[in-house]
């Protein structure tokens, strides 16, 4: 899995046609000279995984629906609900959003030495136009003599461009609405727009010139609604059928914990009878072990699964070496994204991680928090240009490979298709894997 060597007219090429306006508001990355090559069979792993997390999205939409009902145990949409405003939690139940799963599906996913580990699952993705400006960029480079002009990107040219346009079907209009925290990613859904054409408009949350058919994407989380001025309006139009709003305005898939639920032991049956044997098997072979840090009392003769604590007060006692575990916030809270909110044990001091498994537990009721298995990512062979010493400089790194998955048609109809593959390498002694000014930032494409 190395970056081909070439020599800098690629990576030249690339910082050119760097849109004026940027990318990512206020942030770069190193350029590098190829795309990020994957072995075929993890390149074809990428193909068929938005299948299978497109089943699993609808599985936990069946599952929180049947909890909120009675059909499925209760904790479950309890567990869910937790921190959520009711009125809130009443869109999500509603009929209006019933069957409503996210249009775009993005995994970050590690490599690992034992293959494709996913950490979580991302239905509000930022990246969406820098990969699709990556893969348009670097397809046009496929010319004689580059070293890779016979690459295949996944997704192509335009897969990304053609993906985003096709999840809004027939609408006439589409409003692309950006939050102000989310604002970082506004240079990018400009430029994603500009290249869609007039249909595709970017606004901020102080729009309100919508009109009936229009198609509304939501760039921004939920927990952050009483910080976007029109999104009132926007879900008011959409639970009236008279917009088409995508994410849907349900905070289950937001949340972390849905890999707790899918290793919970009293699910399995659901997830075999929901998924299917195979899809389910896989499922689990992706993802790590992920517990609910739930502070509720035990039976002193029970003890939490794997772990083997009585309480969650014992994870403080660990040692580094048993530390190899994360901590991260669910879901509807500001440090929810991004690299906030997560805390890797083995990389902490004894006194930073106690302080970090108290704030998990006071946080429950508020803001759950998940532990999840560390599965350590790969050391990759990676490459950049480094413009001022005009040359190419080789780096081991680790990745983290974020396929955007476009679910484009109706009901059963849908189908989940992949636009695009988004590498960063970040240098080896960077833990957590996120976009940086040290990060390489590359398209994915199958080697040869």
């Amino acid at each position: 899995m190395a970056l081909t060597q070439t020599n800098g007219a690629a990576a030249r090429q690339v910082r050119e046609q760097i849109p004026a306006g940027g990318l990512f508001a206020g942030h770069q990355w190193r350029i590098a000279p190829a795309p990020f090559s994957l072995p075929p069979k993890l390149a074809s792993e990428l193909e068929s995984l938005g299948r299978v997390l497109l089943k699993f999205y609808r599985a936990v939409n069946l599952l929180y629906r049947k909890s909120a009902e009675g059909a499925q145990p209760e904790w479950i949409a309890h567990l869910l609900d937790q921190g959520k405003p009711p009125e809130l939690l009443a869109l999500q139940r509603s009929a209006a959003f019933k069957n409503d799963v996210p249009r775009v599906i993005r995994p970050d996913l590690l490599i690992c030495e034992h293959g494709l580990s996913v950490t979580e699952l991302d239905s509000v993705p930022g990246g969406i136009g820098l990969t699709a400006w990556l893969n348009q960029i670097y397809s046009r480079l496929q010319a004689p003599g580059s070293g890779f002009e016979n690459a295949s990107i996944l997704g192509g040219a335009d897969g990304m461009l053609r993906g985003f346009a096709g999840i809004f079907g027939d609408a006439p209009r589409v409003r692309i609405v950006v939050s102000e925290e989310a604002a970082t990613y506004r240079p990018e859904m400009e430029w994603l727009a500009a290249q869609l054409g007039e249909r595709f408009t970017v606004h901020d949350g102080h729009f309100n010139a919508f009109t009936d058919g229009d198609a509304v994407y939501r760039f921004f989380e939920l927990f952050d609604l009483n910080n976007v001025p029109n999104a009132k309006r926007i879900l008011d139009l959409a639970g009236e059928k008279r917009i088409r709003l995508t994410p849907p305005p349900k905070p289950v898939f937001e949340e972390k914990m849905l890999f707790a639920l899918l290793w919970n032991r009293n699910l399995h049956d659901y997830w075999r009878q929901a998924l299917g044997e195979s899809f389910f098997k896989r499922m689990l072979q992706l993802t790590p072990r992920t517990w609910v840090v739930d502070p509720s009392p035990i039976p002193p003769h029970a003890a939490i699964p794997e772990l083997e604590l009585t309480n969650w007060q014992q994870l403080k006692a660990l040692s580094q070496k048993e530390r190899e575990l994360v901590l991260k916030v669910s879901g509807f809270s500001q440090d929810a994204w991004g690299a906030r909110g997560v805390y890797l044990g083995s990389d902490l001091p004894l006194a930073e991680w106690s302080n970090a498994v108290d704030k998990a537990i006071e946080s429950f009721e508020k803001s759950p928090y998940v532990l999840q298995r560390y599965h350590h990512p790969m050391l990759v062979d990676a490459e950049w240009f480094d413009f001022d010493q005009n040359t190419v400089v080789p780096m081991q790194g680790r990745a983290r490979l974020c396929p955007y998955y476009f679910v484009i048609g109706e009901g059963d109809a849908a189908r989940a298709h992949l636009g695009g593959v988004l590498a960063t390498i970040c240098p080896p002694d960077k833990k957590i894997i996120h976009g940086m000014t040290d990060a390489i930032f590359a398209p994915v494409m199958r080697a040869a």
